[in-house]
């Protein structure tokens, strides 16, 4: 069992920055695959980012690729996304999402453990 717990959004003008973490708690939470995904109202939830268990591997979706990073801290258990040159359709809620495996993982239904989710609201 996996407790994720989102933290760091909030509300930035566009072409700023963001930082969130998400803290992952557990016997074994340092060797789940993580993703960071995000949801709008009215559409599907969609994976932005995504890394291995030992960071070695990641992906991003083609909308934030080259603004933003993914990251994490096994000791720390935490998983971070860098969010920069932010954009108004980066506005969403971002939640992150752990699943055991042996690949980076991209798909909702994949995924085992979700955290509550973290506002992300970007003003123009």
């Amino acid at each position: 069992q996996v407790q994720l717990v989102e933290s760091g959004g909030g509300l930035v003008q566009a072409g700023g920055s963001l930082r969130l973490s998400c803290a992952a708690s557990g016997r074994t939470a340092n060797s789940y695959n993580m993703g960071w995904f995000r949801q709008v109202p009215g559409k599907e939830r969609e994976c932005v980012a995504a890394v291995s268990w030992s960071g070695g591997s990641t992906y991003y979706a083609d909308s934030v690729k080259d603004r933003f990073t993914i990251s994490r801290d096994n000791a720390k258990n935490t998983v971070y996304l860098l969010m920069r040159s932010l954009r108004p359709e980066d506005t969403a809620v971002y939640y992150c999402a752990a699943v055991w495996g042996s690949r980076v993982y991209t798909e909702v239904h994949e995924y085992h453990y979700w955290g509550q989710g973290t506002q992300v609201t970007i003003s123009s």
